[in-house]
């Protein structure tokens, strides 16, 4: 079975990167199983946590994780591909390599770019940080 983890932040982009993976599935010879994985950044401060309580913190990153995850769920869901996703929370690029290292994918597949502007003129900062850690293929569609 190939094991692919697809990082989406729910953008337009990240939606293509749906549809390629819907594509290549089609195509591969053994079946294909995908993580998809939305990963939320911390809220800025430690201080936040003094008027949040940590379970509506969780709650919100959950509820927006979530949401970001929808179409790409609904996506494979109805292309009957075998799925699973998560949301997780840290430095996007660190949290995309080690879930990718935890459920023994064989490549990640990910937007060049994602919801940011400036930093994402050429090449998505996370993108770029990601194919520097990661150990596996990195995949990038655009």
């Amino acid at each position: 079975m190939l094991r692919l983890l697809v990082a989406t932040d729910g953008s337009d982009n990240a939606n293509h990167v749906i549809d390629h993976v819907i594509r290549q599935a089609g195509r591969c010879a053994e079946p294909v199983e995908v993580h998809l994985l939305n990963v939320q950044m911390p809220l800025a401060s430690v201080h936040i946590k003094l008027f949040i309580s940590l379970k509506d913190l969780n709650a919100y990153y959950h509820d927006e994780g979530m949401a970001a995850l929808n179409s790409g769920r609904e996506k494979l869901g109805a292309a009957g591909i075998n799925h699973a996703f998560h949301v997780g929370v840290g430095d996007p690029a660190e949290v995309i390599v080690q879930f990718a290292e935890d459920k023994r994918c064989e490549q990640i597949v990910m937007g060049s770019r994602g919801m940011g502007t400036v930093s994402n003129l050429v090449l998505g900062s996370v993108a770029t940080k990601v194919i520097h850690l990661a150990k596996v293929p990195v995949l990038l569609v655009k």
